[in-house]
C-alpha cells in the first residue's frame, strides 16, 4: 500500500491533471473571482477625477500609499471602488483574536467550536465594516483638499454627500472582497483572502521591474545595484522556500499492538512542528498596524491648516514613520516578533495536543505524558519560533533598509515576496492534494468495479 500511494504521488503529472475535471474547475472559478477583483480595482469612486488623482499621486510618491497601494494591487492609487483591499478585515482579526485570547467571554465563546467561529467571524466583520467606515471618512475628506497646494482638484464636487457616498461605496468594496475571498475558499482553490492580496502584489510587478531597469538607463542606480536587488531577491525568494518546508518533527510512540501475524507491534508516527508556524500572518498584522494611523494621519495632514500645531504634528508623524525611515522599521521588526509568538500560541496549543495523545496512548520517548509533554512541547515550539521570527524579521526588514539606503524609486519588499511565494507554495500543495485525491478516487472506482465483476 505504502508503494502503491508512493507511485502515485510520483506520477502526478499533467497527464493527470487532464482527467480532473473537478479541479479545473475550481482553478477556473479562482481565475475567474481574480480577474473580477482586478476589473474593480480600475472602477473609481464616484465625483473622483482619474487624471487628476493620477498626477497628484505622482507627486506624492514615495510614503506610505505605496505600501498601502502594493497590497491593494494599484487600488489606491486609481481611488477604486476596493482601495482600502481586505487591510480592515485583516485589522479587525487582530483585535478579534487578541481579544479572544484576553477577554473570558470570548475565550468561552472560541471553545464552542464551530458555532463560536462563526460568531467570532460575524464580530470580525462588523469591526471591519467599522474601520472601513472611520478610514473611508478620512480617505474621502482628505481627497477634497488633496492637492489644494498644486492648485489641483481630485473631487469634482466636494461636501458632504461626496463623503458618504465615499465612505459607503468603500464599505461595499470591502465586504464584496471578502465575499469573493470567501467563494474561492469554498469553490476555488486556495485561501481566498491570501490569493486577492497576492494578486494585487503581483499586479505591481511589472511596474517594479520597469521603473528598476528604467532608472538603471537613465543613470539613476547604478547597474551594481541593480545587480545586488536581483540577487537579494533571488536568495529571498531561496530562503523562503527553504524556511517555509523545514519541520522539527517529534517522534511520537504508542503501546506495542498486535498485528496481522500475531506479533506484537509498537507503533511510531512524527508530530511535525513548522519553524514559522505563523507563516505570513505577523509581517501581514504588523504592516496592517501601522497601515491604520498612518493612512488616517497622511489624509487628515492635507484637509488642515498648514499653519495649526496639529499639522505639524501629523506631519512630523508622517516623516518619522514613513516607509523606510528607522522608526518604521523598528516598529515593523517588533510587530513581526511579537506576532510569531503570539499567533503561534493561538494555532497550537501545547496542553491540547499533549491531552490528544494521552487519550490515543501516544507519548514522546523519555517524556512522561500529560502535564510533562506540555512542557515539552512549549519548549520547542518556543525555540522554534525564536528562529522562525527572526528569519521573518530579516526577510522582511532587510529589503526595507535595502531599499531606503539604495533609493530604489519602487516599492517590492520582503513581506510582498513572502505572501507572493508563501500562497503560491500553499496553493500548489492544494492542487496536489486534489490530484491525489482524484487518483485515490479512480483505484476506488476500479476496485469496486472489478469486486462486481468477480
Amino acid at each position: 500500500m505504502a508503494s502503491r500511494a508512493d507511485n502515485i504521488a510520483s506520477n502526478l503529472s499533467l497527464a493527470n491533471f487532464s482527467k480532473a475535471t473537478e479541479l479545473k474547475n475550481r482553478i477556473w472559478f479562482t481565475i475567474g473571482a481574480l480577474i473580477v477583483f482586478r476589473f474593480l480595482s480600475f472602477v473609481p469612486l464616484p465625483g473622483v477625477n482619474p487624471e487628476i488623482l493620477g498626477t497628484l499621486y505622482d507627486q506624492t510618491r514615495g510614503g506610505i500609499l505605496d505600501l498601502f497601494n502594493t497590497f491593494s494591487g494599484g487600488s489606491l492609487e486609481r481611488m477604486s471602488l476596493i482601495a482600502l483591499g481586505v487591510m480592515p478585515y485583516i485589522t479587525a482579526s487582530i483585535v478579534i483574536q487578541l481579544a479572544a485570547a484576553l477577554h473570558p467571554a470570548l475565550i468561552a465563546l472560541k471553545k464552542e467550536g464551530e458555532a463560536g467561529r462563526k460568531k467570532l467571524n460575524q464580530y470580525t466583520r462588523y469591526g471591519a465594516v467599522f474601520l472601513c467606515a472611520i478610514q473611508g471618512w478620512f480617505l474621502a475628506t482628505g481627497l477634497e483638499s488633496y492637492g489644494a497646494q498644486s492648485g489641483l482638484q481630485a473631487v469634482v464636487d466636494p461636501g458632504i454627500m461626496f463623503r458618504v457616498v465615499a465612505v459607503i461605496n468603500l464599505i461595499g468594496g470591502t465586504m464584496f472582497l471578502l465575499w469573493l475571498g470567501e467563494q474561492i475558499t469554498s469553490r476555488g482553490i486556495g485561501n481566498g483572502v491570501s490569493l486577492i492580496i497576492m494578486a494585487g502584489i503581483v499586479a505591481q510587478f511589472p511596474t517594479f521591474i520597469t521603473n528598476l531597469f528604467e532608472g538603471g538607463r537613465s543613470g539613476s542606480i547604478s547597474p551594481i545595484v541593480i545587480i545586488g536587488f536581483i540577487i537579494m531577491i533571488v536568495g529571498l525568494v531561496l530562503t523562503i522556500c527553504f524556511v517555509e518546508r523545514a519541520q522539527r518533527r517529534l517522534l511520537i510512540q504508542y503501546p506495542k499492538r498486535a498485528s496481522q501475524n500475531g506479533m506484537m507491534q509498537a507503533d511510531r508516527s512524527h508530530l511535525p512542528l513548522k519553524l514559522n508556524t505563523a507563516g505570513v500572518i505577523p509581517p501581514i498584522f504588523a504592516s496592517s498596524l501601522l497601515l491604520l494611523p498612518l493612512t488616517i494621519s497622511q489624509f487628515a495632514g492635507s484637509s488642515v491648516a498648514t499653519d495649526s500645531t496639529f499639522y505639524g504634528v501629523i506631519q512630523g508623524m508622517n516623516q518619522y514613520l514613513q516607509h523606510g525611515a528607522p522608526l518604521y522599521m523598528l516598529l515593523y521588526a517588533a510587530g513581526i516578533i511579537f506576532f510569531c509568538f503570539f499567533y503561534t500560541a493561538v494555532v497550537f496549543n501545547p496542553e491540547e495536543t499533549s491531552e490528544n495523545l494521552k487519550k490515543n496512548g501516544g507519548f514522546i520517548p523519555g517524556i512522561r505524558p500529560g502535564k510533562r509533554t506540555a512542557d515539552y512541547l512549549d519548549y520547542v515550539l518556543t525555540r522554534i519560533t525564536v528562529i522562525g521570527a527572526i528569519y521573518l524579521t530579516v526577510v522582511c526588514v532587510l529589503p526595507e533598509y535595502m531599499i531606503a539606503q539604495t533609493g530604489i524609486p519602487l516599492f517590492l519588499g520582503g513581506t510582498s515576496l513572502l505572501i507572493v511565494v508563501n500562497v503560491t507554495v500553499d496553493t500548489i500543495s492544494q492542487i496536489q492534494s486534489h490530484l491525489l485525491a482524484h487518483q485515490y478516487g479512480d483505484l476506488i472506482k476500479k476496485a469496486k468495479l472489478k469486486g462486481r465483476l468477480r
